[in-house]
């Protein structure tokens, strides 16, 4: 099985270089075309980005998430979350890669047999970084007005915070 990875991407862009020459379509031209178009839409969602990032640090940095973290927790025992997870439901919508550290916290802590660590590993995989996802799309086309994507979006990962205790214990612990 491992080399069905070593050669997955040499096999799809030699598919595409010969797609590309039956359609007599000038790969290099097309392939610097967008690359360009690529570097345009880094440059232009760029201050969203460091903005995102500059907060997701000052929160981590300032203690506040854990403020919140404890403040949530009464509700979240009442949801069937551990308490331990309060941190990564905070952080997903806003940083993968905080929420990964975080993730990385909980299951050194818990074990990742533990019912928070399995819960945790569940939220992580099924919630979304909806603050990033938002900042990076809409900002790459320069959409203002986002409508009902947070709330909806919000609403998905609630719903996470909900089921991934009762799937863990039913999966687990019946």
């Amino acid at each position: 099985m491992d080399k069905v990875g070593v050669y997955a991407v040499p096999v799809s862009v030699v598919c595409i270089l010969l797609f590309c020459l039956a359609r007599k379509v000038p790969v290099f031209d097309a392939f610097t075309e967008g690359a360009r178009q690529g570097l345009k839409t880094t440059i232009s969602i760029l201050p969203t980005l460091v903005g995102l990032i500059t907060g997701v640090t000052m929160l981590q940095a300032s203690g506040a998430l854990d403020l919140m973290a404890n403040a949530l927790a009464p509700l979240m025992r009442a949801v069937g979350l551990p308490p331990t997870v309060a941190p990564l439901v905070l952080m997903k919508p806003v940083s993968g890669s905080g929420s990964t550290a975080v993730l990385t916290q909980i299951l050194q802590q818990c074990g990742a047999d533990s019912f928070a660590g399995r819960v945790a590993a569940v939220l992580a995989g099924s919630t979304e970084t909806v603050f990033y996802c938002i900042a990076v799309y809409y900002g790459s086309v320069q959409v203002r007005k986002t409508r009902h994507t947070l709330p909806a979006a919000l609403f998905g990962d609630l719903t996470a915070c909900i089921v991934a205790p009762l799937a863990i214990h039913f999966l687990f612990y019946r």
